[in-house]
């Protein structure tokens, strides 16, 4: 397959060049691009001179990749690479990949670059198909795509997974007829709601603080040195009766809601899963705030407290700083809470934390193998005032 060159939307895509190597291997020193892409670790400067000199000729040569240096047309200045990593002739399918240089970051690079590739592989290749793929957790290649025109479709497990990142990865595919034309107005952009919770899941989860009287609280990630307060608590009447964790609870139990719920949640961007830390920084309870499947402005929240730290405060404290930053930073327009009929600590909680009481659901959620009635209330921004 010969090289080709594409200008289009203020870029020009060319072939990679022996002088590229420079700012390739200063693009690749950033931290995002080792993270979430699969070039080496740490990356050298034989690195950056093999790709392209080696590397991008010779998938260009035998037709099973087209990598392309993506430079401001006017310029000349590189800001980012975008290409087909692989094509599949049988299916006339290819996967395409990006990354943008730091300096060239927040001004669309990639969205434009990704449109031109897709545009080209459809016309010159006659592909009917472009998929896209990603780990779980780079929320910013994701709003590219979708920006992009990819419908984000599902998620599978990675065939090389990074050593210190999620085993699975988001899928998303694109088709001729949902390509936009050039300069068209891309969707998902700065003011939108995805755009929004791309900026906030694609970092560190955030501490949060709240005041419970003189004392100060930290909501922050659950860590390792948590779980044993976790077991203890999870194996207490109080939270075996009222909610579902496993009985009997053990320390695996502990270990993969870690892994599995908490870590995995904020990662994919549904839900914001927390420690309650009291002054001393010991766990004394969690709180979750989950974001409806079915609506993303409706999240519901879920607690517990350890018992060593019942009657002080906390959980009304805690909520409140929740659903607040839920409101504020991820534009939620209400938080549910829900509870079995008789947990009167929990509905106190609520209460003291603005909650409204909406009423009961009759056999509302299933609970250790039957269905029970649930209390029902909601908290929208304005309680919160």
């Amino acid at each position: 397959m010969e090289p080709v060159e594409i200008i289009e939307d203020g870029l020009l895509l060319r072939p990679w060049r022996a002088e590229d190597a420079d700012a390739v291997y200063r693009a690749c020193q950033d931290p995002d691009i080792q993270r979430w892409t699969t070039v080496p670790r740490p990356y050298l400067p034989e690195h950056a001179l093999g790709f392209v000199t080696g590397v991008s000729g010779q998938a260009w040569a035998e037709g099973t990749g087209a990598p392309f240096a993506v430079c401001d047309a006017d310029t000349g200045e590189l800001l980012a690479s975008c290409g087909l990593v692989s094509i599949d002739r049988a299916l006339d399918s290819a996967e395409v990949g990006y990354w943008t240089a730091p300096w060239a970051r927040g001004r669309g690079v990639a969205v434009r670059a990704t449109r031109a590739v897709a545009r080209w592989a459809f016309d010159a290749l006659k592909l009917r198909r472009m998929t896209w793929q990603a780990e779980i957790g780079n929320h910013a290649s994701r709003l590219v795509a979708l920006r992009a025109g990819f419908r984000v479709e599902g998620e599978l497990r990675l065939a090389h997974p990074s050593v210190d990142g999620h085993p699975e990865g988001w899928l998303g595919s694109l088709f001729p007829h949902e390509l936009a034309a050039p300069g068209e107005p891309t969707r998902y952009g700065p003011d939108t709601l995805e755009a929004r919770r791309a900026a906030v899941f694609g970092r560190p989860q955030p501490v949060l603080f709240a005041t419970a009287g003189a004392t100060e609280l930290r909501l922050r990630p659950m860590e390792e040195r948590d779980l044993d307060a976790v077991v203890a608590t999870c194996r207490d009447e109080a939270t075996v009766r009222w909610t579902t964790v496993p009985h009997p609870y053990g320390r695996e139990h502990a270990e993969g809601y870690l892994r599995d719920i908490a870590q995995a949640a904020w990662a994919r961007g549904t839900a914001a899963c927390y420690a309650i830390a009291d002054a001393d920084d010991r766990y004394a309870g969690s709180i979750d705030l989950r974001i409806s499947p079915a609506d993303p402005l409706v999240a519901d929240v879920g607690f517990m407290t350890a018992p060593a730290a019942r009657g002080r405060g906390y959980l009304p404290a805690a909520l409140g700083a929740l659903s607040a930053w839920g409101f504020t930073t991820l534009g939620l327009a209400r938080v549910e809470w829900r509870a079995n009929v008789g947990n009167t600590a929990s509905r106190r909680v609520a209460e003291k934390a603005g909650f409204v009481f909406e009423g009961t659901a009759r056999g509302g959620v299933q609970h250790r193998g039957e269905r029970v009635d649930v209390w029902v209330a909601g908290l929208l921004p304005q309680d919160l005032a």
